[in-house]
């Protein structure tokens, strides 16, 4: 961990400008180079080719779990290594490599000695989700969530009636998960060592639709009701028609019937907590 990228997105979560620039002052202080710098979503992720050209070891990424989720899968096939930071609502990569460690206490660890980890993840098609994909009618209260962070209360109103009426359908259903044979509102897939960890939520009363859409709104998107819990090596979205589904919290309309399996990566990830995956 010598020479950096630093990515951000100043849009989400507490990755502020002003953030962004005292850890920079971190990096300096430590002795580290800071070789390039992006602000994600205005400019590009970086290319392989610009990251060996810059001779760059170590991707900082200081952002939420989107942002984070776009740069790791741009870069699946670089060989540095990746620092994430929590810069984001929910931070639940970070966590899970570092606690509740603030940003600079991060960097300072890292540095001292922290470790490289692999990370699980869950793949559909070309897309890939390190935190967790979500299925479902559900998924249109992302929507709702991504105007209101932006502050356009006729777009919020309107995406939450279709989220609404959505979530009041026929749902969704899946192949190759034990004892899943309904239709649900959401079916949460989260990457584990040892398969895909599979949550299916069913909302039909109205207390429980007000809870999903609360939860979804607020940005705890995993927070929702979970009825039934299951393990499975892989899964088949069952329908006809393209499905919206959130790649860590990032809209993607999969193709009929695609299939849902999971992977690990190289160990890539710094961690600086004892138990980290």
């Amino acid at each position: 961990m010598e020479r950096l990228w630093f990515i951000t997105n100043p849009q989400s979560g507490s990755a502020t400008r002003e953030k962004c620039a005292a850890l920079e002052a971190v990096f300096e202080e430590r002795g580290l180079v800071l070789a390039g710098r992006t602000g994600f979503p205005d400019e590009p992720i970086p290319s392989e080719d610009e990251l060996v050209a810059a001779r760059i070891d170590t991707v900082v990424l200081f952002a939420g779990d989107g942002t984070i989720n776009a740069a790791l899968c741009a870069l699946a096939d670089w060989d540095g290594a990746f620092l994430i930071l929590p810069g984001g609502t929910m931070n639940l990569l970070a966590r899970a490599l570092h606690g509740d460690a603030e940003p600079p206490d991060i960097i300072h660890a890292a540095h001292d000695g922290g470790r490289k980890v692999a990370l699980p993840y869950v793949e559909a098609g070309p897309h890939r989700a390190f935190v967790g994909l979500i299925l479902g009618p559900a998924a249109h209260w992302a929507r709702a969530r991504e105007a209101a962070r932006k502050g356009r209360v006729a777009r919020v109103l309107g995406a939450m009636r279709t989220a609404w009426r959505r979530t009041f359908g026929k749902g969704i259903r899946v192949a190759g998960v034990p004892g899943m044979r309904e239709r649900y509102q959401a079916v949460f897939v989260a990457p584990g060592a040892n398969g895909l960890e599979v949550a299916a939520i069913d909302a039909r009363d109205w207390a429980s639709i007000a809870e999903l859409g609360w939860n979804w709104l607020t940005g705890d998107w995993v927070a929702a009701r979970a009825v039934t819990d299951r393990r499975a090596e892989r899964l088949r979205v069952l329908r006809r028609r393209p499905v919206l589904a959130l790649f860590d919290g990032e809209p993607v309309t999969l193709a009929p019937n695609t299939e849902v399996t999971g992977g690990m990566t190289r160990p890539a990830f710094i961690a600086t907590l004892q138990d980290a995956a």
